[in-house]
């Protein structure tokens, strides 16, 4: 398929589309246009000799420095040497390409200033698969991010080194080969090329959409508990959500039902207790406090998305130019450190239910760590030592990085949002996360190997779906094999496929 930039309507699944799934990219005709125009605008202020920022005056600190009709000339290469300052491993391909993306739509707005040629350069990257390399670590999240996106800019004077076919190359050599002109760099193109939170929005946008395919597999492990459990239903009745409100607890609940419907707990053929322990009833009100989270966070990053992050900003029709901070990352670091938290909290959620399900005074007549053997046998004992480390590690990462700025450029830039590293630690909670809730859900099946009622079809579809990677656990044996198993299983969101073939589609955060 073809993902068609216009500046506007760039959403979630496109960026997931073009960085993983490598849709073409096409640059709309309306959108060249204003970029044309943007561009001739600030041509005809460079000839006046109108002072603006970053064109033909110094950055940060030095943007009172003039410079010289020579100097505008080479300084976007100066700027982008220096710039391109970051440090450790190339960030992963998916996070790079999707940083291009956004900043493609961000030149679609027609207000950056730079040549089409800039953003042209960038969709023939997208669509020959050559990926620029970027250091993953540098960026403070306000005025762009700087050193990544410098080090991707290089490319544009076909410096600096790509992925293509494969192999890591130099980039001049990579676009010889895939027939790409090196357009270089004249006034404006390379601050007009950086000057965007892109790829710590980007990586949040990757980071949502795979939030919400775990969240959904969280609400599977739950239900699976929670029949190995013998749970009391009524918690879960619509009713009870609606009267309070949170469209994120409705679904949550909503889920739970479609995922326990036909269950011999939902007919009233089992005894069970009148309340159960809050890791239980209270999951869809967790649960849906992270999905409520989740769709702001969602609203805020493709605002980004379809916003002009940039400084100064070229207002083509008004012959204005305006300089501001629309680069600062704040807007949607502040969300993704609320998401990570709520990632957290569910993990911790699913740890308790963990607990019981291993814990023989709170199992409901369930052998001691789910082991007929218990005594010479240890059983999932060990499980919950692996999952109560992630957790810590996820609390530890779970400290915000929007309160953690640090003044930098003589103090110029003496508030700065940290998004990226935000938007680092994100991935690491959820790549945690993986891994706890592929702990439940081996210890949820082996619960349900010990029950003999009717389950509802998605938790018999999700036990099915475990058994597929993990198999029961009759003797001890070394289960490192099957946690890092389950726990890829669950990134690959097998569970979630296996359980929506039969019962069909869960319902998402931001649909409801």
């Amino acid at each position: 398929m073809t993902v068609v930039i216009q500046g506007k309507d760039l959403t979630l699944e496109n960026i997931v589309n073009v960085a993983r799934h490598h849709d073409s990219v096409e640059l709309s005709q309306d959108a060249l246009t204003r970029i044309r125009a943007c561009r001739a605008l600030l041509e005809e202020k460079i000839e006046k000799r109108e002072v603006m920022y970053g064109v033909n005056t110094g950055i940060g600190e030095l943007a009172e420095v003039a410079l010289t009709d020579d100097q505008v000339r080479d300084f976007q290469m100066y700027l982008i040497y220096n710039h391109a300052a970051g440090i450790g491993k190339p960030a992963p391909i998916e996070h790079v390409r999707a940083a291009m993306l956004s900043r493609i739509n961000v030149h679609a707005k027609g207000c950056s200033g730079c040549r089409p040629e800039i953003t042209e350069t960038y969709v023939k990257f997208l669509n020959a698969d050559l990926t620029p390399i970027a250091c993953e670590k540098g960026s403070v999240g306000a005025c762009g991010d700087l050193a990544p996106m410098s080090q991707i800019a290089l490319s544009l004077m076909g410096e600096g080194e790509c992925f293509y076919q494969g192999k890591r190359m130099p980039t001049q050599e990579a676009m010889k080969e895939a027939g790409i002109p090196i357009p270089g760099l004249k006034a404006r193109d390379g601050l007009a090329a950086i000057n965007g939170s892109n790829l710590l929005t980007a990586m949040d946008a990757l980071f949502l959409y795979d939030a919400e395919r775990w969240i959904k597999q969280a609400e599977i492990a739950a239900a699976m508990s929670l029949e190995a459990l013998l749970a009391n239903m009524k918690p879960y009745d619509s009713k009870l959500h609606e009267l309070r409100g949170f469209r994120g607890a409705v679904t949550s609940a909503s889920n739970l039902r479609q995922l326990m419907a036909g269950s011999d707990l939902v007919t009233g053929k089992l005894k069970v207790k009148v309340q159960d322990a809050y890791s239980m009833r209270s999951t869809p009100q967790v649960v849906g406090a992270l999905r409520d989270l989740m769709a702001y966070a969602r609203q805020q990053v493709e605002i980004e998305l379809n916003g002009v992050g940039d400084n100064p900003i070229f207002l083509a029709d008004e012959k204005r130019v305006l300089t501001g901070a629309n680069f600062q990352g704040s807007p949607v670091s502040l969300p993704i450190d609320a998401v990570s938290m709520g990632v957290t909290m569910v993990s911790v959620l699913s740890e308790r239910r963990l607990n019981r399900l291993l814990h023989p005074a709170l199992s409901v007549g369930l052998p001691a760590f789910l082991t007929k053997g218990a005594g010479i046998f240890s059983g999932h004992m060990l499980s919950q030592y692996t999952a109560d480390m992630l957790i810590v590690e996820q609390r530890i990462l779970s400290t915000p990085s929007c309160t953690q700025s640090i003044p930098a450029a003589a103090d110029q830039e003496d508030f700065v949002s940290m998004g990226m590293n935000g938007a680092l630690k994100a991935r690491q909670i959820l790549d945690n996360a993986h891994g706890i809730l592929g702990i439940e859900l081996i210890a949820a099946a082996q619960a349900l190997d010990f029950r003999e009622f009717q389950f509802g079809k998605g938790t018999n579809a999700a036990r099915t779906a475990v058994r597929h990677v993990v198999k029961h656990l009759d003797v001890d044996r070394p289960l490192f094999t099957d946690h890092n198993a389950m726990a890829a299983a669950v990134e690959r969101c097998e569970v979630l496929s296996a359980v929506e073939s039969v019962v069909g589609p869960l319902k998402s955060s931001w649909l409801g």
